[in-house]
């Protein structure tokens, strides 16, 4: 379908991001407030502008996400405990001096009944080797995938008798290297 050239409306643009949430068109139109969801919904989909825009918002959002787990992964590595500490000693602490502390890198907080404080935190170990795996797969890209793609066009070819530079046809039995 042609692109049209005045550009995505409000609504349009609502649908659009309504989409990328859920993947149900006639909600999307529903909610973006079309008359006649079904049909509106359907016709958007068929557009190259909406399906540009989804596909952008999808996109956006992906390295949106990556980016949150990086500086959570980060945030676990390398944060402060500092304030954990300042928590184990304060007999009691108030609400408001609570919601102060930055108790990000603790997974556990038990206060068994002899009145200790027992803080677990996260594995700092753990979070540097997700950042290491994070890092690794964003130099790779989509190597892996070229490299999947390259080595079946070369079985398919090898299958298809189809030559390469330098590669010789071997025949498959005996009689054929007699012949």
């Amino acid at each position: 379908m042609k692109k049209k050239e005045r550009g995505l409306t409000p609504r349009e643009k609502q649908f659009c991001c309504l989409y990328a949430n859920n993947g149900n068109f006639k909600e999307a139109a529903i909610c973006a407030g079309f008359s006649q969801p079904d049909r509106v919904g359907a016709a958007l989909l068929l557009r190259d502008d909406i399906n540009a825009e989804i596909e952008r918002i999808y996109k956006s959002r992906t390295k949106n996400y990556r980016q949150r787990a990086r500086a959570g992964y980060e945030r676990l590595a390398f944060g402060n405990v500092s304030d954990a500490v300042r928590l184990m000693f304060d007999e009691n602490p108030s609400e408001k001096s609570l919601e102060a502390y930055d108790l990000f890198n603790v997974a556990e907080i038990k206060r068994p009944k002899d009145g200790a404080m027992e803080i677990k935190f996260f594995d700092r170990i753990k979070a540097l080797e997700k950042l290491e795996y994070a890092e690794e797969s964003e130099q790779k890209g989509i190597s892996d995938f070229y490299n999947a793609l390259i080595g079946g066009i070369k079985n398919s070819d090898k299958e298809n008798n189809v030559l390469g530079e330098g590669e010789n046809i071997k025949p498959e039995t005996a009689e054929e290297e007699i012949t």
